[in-house]
């Protein structure tokens, strides 16, 4: 196959030299600069650093057109923020469209307090619907799959030619990837996920152990599960690779740019300094008020993601996040999309 990856961060890299050991591969850069420069050291020094880019990967800058004529398949490896402006660019593309970036759009209107941003499957259908498009998602370190150590990825759709296109090019020896039609389930796990890993690293770096950190993970998955049914999804997905799969990795992973969040806001340092300490965007930062904010909408209980908001905005310590969560009051374990069963009599 021949494929356009657009977006040199880590996640774009990793993917563009999986793929390149079996097929042709143009990582397209949006800074001539960092393009010559890997191109030159044949390294991205940046975000991978010591890893050697492959002689078979190209990488380009300027005109994306030219750098993505005759491809097979484009994927969008940029940053959430910037998904919607790469598929108005991609209108009237004929080949399948993936993009890798998990979270929700920042707020078109940052003014209205009820405005909130998408997930990628509703930017595409607002701004695009013509694409034959899809996500690539899942439990992985952009380290990791660049290395070709084992993974397993989700290749989501509501089109059969997107999910083949996806598994025709990645899946491999040491890259394993599944096919599921169900893109809101697949979305909702990869943004749900990034705000419950900052509470899993707030939990660690205040070490209050193992137990604390397995509660957290597990009434996690149960709200995501509740937020994803909300709105559309199937609880299947939820148990599934990016769902629970990319849940426990992001939240016990030391690779996790989000759990490093909760970590260094558990040390004390201030919200400013822990993003800026990273030198890449953790997503559940931005995404944390959309998705309490849509789960109030839909009269859905958020407690873990709504203590991660205060926690965020300043309005508690992250001693008193914690306590707030851990001094709630009992509920059956089963509560299922935000209702509460009837205990039988």
């Amino acid at each position: 196959m021949k494929i356009c990856v657009h977006g040199a961060g880590a996640w774009g890299t990793a993917v563009a030299v999986n793929a390149a050991a079996r097929h042709e591969v143009t990582l397209w850069a949006r800074d001539a600069a960092q393009a010559d420069a890997m191109s030159a050291a044949r390294e991205n020094t940046r975000y991978l650093p010591g890893l050697a880019l492959p002689a078979s990967l190209a990488v380009r800058a300027g005109d994306i057109a030219q750098a993505q004529a005759g491809a097979d398949l484009v994927i969008v490896a940029t940053p959430m923020a910037a998904l919607r402006e790469q598929l108005i660019a991609l209108r009237g593309t004929t080949v399948p469209v993936a993009w890798l970036c998990k979270g929700v759009e920042p707020a078109l209107d940052s003014t209205s307090p009820t405005a909130f941003g998408l997930l990628a499957h509703e930017i595409w259908a607002q701004v695009a619907p013509e694409l034959k498009a899809g996500v690539l998602s899942g439990p992985s370190f952009a380290q990791e799959v660049a290395e070709g150590r084992p993974t397993a990825l989700v290749a989501a759709s509501p089109h059969a030619g997107v999910r083949d296109a996806l598994v025709d090019a990645f899946h491999g020896p040491a890259l394993r990837v599944y096919a599921n039609d169900d893109i809101v389930g697949v979305e909702v796990g990869g943004a749900v996920k990034n705000v419950l890993a900052i509470a899993t690293g707030l939990c660690d770096g205040l070490a209050l152990g193992l137990n604390a950190r397995a509660a957290l993970i597990t009434r996690g998955l149960a709200e995501m599960t509740r937020f994803g049914l909300a709105l559309g999804a199937r609880a299947d997905t939820f148990m599934g690779l990016s769902g629970l799969g990319d849940l426990v990795l992001t939240s016990t992973g030391d690779l996790s740019r989000n759990r490093k969040v909760g970590l260094l806001l558990a040390q004390g340092r201030t919200l400013a300094q822990a993003v800026d300490s990273l030198g890449h965007v953790a997503e559940g930062v931005y995404c944390a008020r959309t998705v309490v904010q849509r789960a109030r909408g839909l009269g859905i209980e958020m407690p873990i993601a709504e203590g991660v908001v205060a926690l965020l905005d300043g309005q508690v310590s992250p001693r008193d996040a914690v306590a707030a969560l851990t001094g709630r009051d009992p509920v059956p374990e089963s509560v299922q999309a935000g209702s509460v069963p009837r205990h039988s009599s």
